[in-house]
């Protein structure tokens, strides 16, 4: 793995069918942007589409050189037989037959065969970066007992360069910093322009530590993906508070008098904190993926965020 990380990646859980169905062919349009666009880091997890992710993902880079790329995936979720399939996995979100089932595994023969199982998909043997998957979701307490060092002792065989954590709950990320060795953790929706609770414990706890982040979902369910925010937008799972869509505004606003789309502004603020090595975006449509690009490579005047930061709306 690269000593300067990627500052832009991409996370594929898209090319794994979240939220719609893709062909193989649209998937490898969208990675095609990617790489197009510069793009040499690619995030993926045996939870994206049941493995769809992993192996579409794979094939593609299969095409590429490996050193001129950084590859990361997920444990703690093995794929296993569903003895009762419905159909379509469209509880999780993904537009995947649910003939496999996700199972909990945190022993370090389950991290173990996570590793090998991915690799087999993916295609590919080395993996650079091996994080934990929502750990709190299961048992952050056995995670720290057992998967963080089946990790850790992964990484000391030379089986994968850096080991981290991957969640959207501050608490755990900290916890996980605190208690564990980790390489890079990546923080979903926790660390944005629009809100900065990873802020309070987690940057500092990284920094600490000599831990680095990689700030996922930068554009909080989309509301920050466009210049002019709609009230309508989709929060995670549920409507928009008011508190947040009045803070929106005033982003928007202020972004709007400097003359910087929002959307580029959210994928550059991140990047603005010390310890924040990358930050990864998603993309359905290859579009995305070159506007994305663009977006972080626009030049923002400091201003931009010197105003944010007087009028209370970011953390620094």
């Amino acid at each position: 793995m690269p000593s300067e990380f990627p500052k832009l990646g991409y996370g594929a859980a898209n090319v794994g069918n979240l939220f719609r169905e893709l062909t193989d062919d649209e998937a490898w349009a969208i990675l095609e942007a990617a790489w197009d666009a510069g793009i040499r880091y690619y995030d993926t997890a045996p939870h994206y589409g049941l493995g769809l992710s992993e192996r579409r993902l794979g094939a593609f880079l299969q095409t590429k050189p490996r050193d001129e790329f950084v590859l990361s995936t997920k444990a703690g979720r093995l794929l296993r037989s569903n003895p009762s399939p419905t159909g379509l996995d469209t509880a999780n979100d993904f537009h995947v037959p649910d003939d496999l089932q996700r199972v909990w595994d945190f022993t370090e023969a389950g991290i173990r065969a996570s590793l090998d199982e991915s690799r087999e998909r993916l295609g590919i043997e080395k993996i650079d970066l091996l994080y934990l998957h929502d750990p709190e979701r299961n048992d952050l307490d056995l995670a720290i007992e057992s998967a963080f060092p089946a990790l850790e002792a992964l990484r000391a065989e030379g089986q994968v360069d850096a080991v981290g954590v991957g969640s959207m709950v501050s608490e755990a990320l900290a916890r996980s910093v605190r208690e564990a060795d980790l390489d890079l953790i990546m923080v979903a929706g926790r660390y944005t322009l629009l809100e900065q609770p990873a802020a309070a414990e987690v940057l500092p706890a990284c920094a600490a530590r000599g831990t680095g982040v990689v700030a996922a979902s930068v554009f909080n369910s989309g509301l920050l993906a466009q210049s002019e925010p709609r009230r309508d937008g989709r929060y995670e799972y549920g409507q928009l508070p008011d508190e947040l869509w009045d803070r929106l505004v005033r982003i928007a606003a202020i972004c709007r008098a400097h003359d910087v789309p929002l959307p580029a502004a959210a994928v550059q603020f991140p990047l603005q904190a010390g310890v924040v090595r990358s930050v990864v975006v998603g993309g359905s449509r290859p579009a995305q993926l070159v506007q994305n690009a663009e977006y972080a490579a626009l030049d923002i005047p400091a201003e931009l965020w010197a105003e944010l930061a007087e009028e209370g709306l970011t953390d620094a």
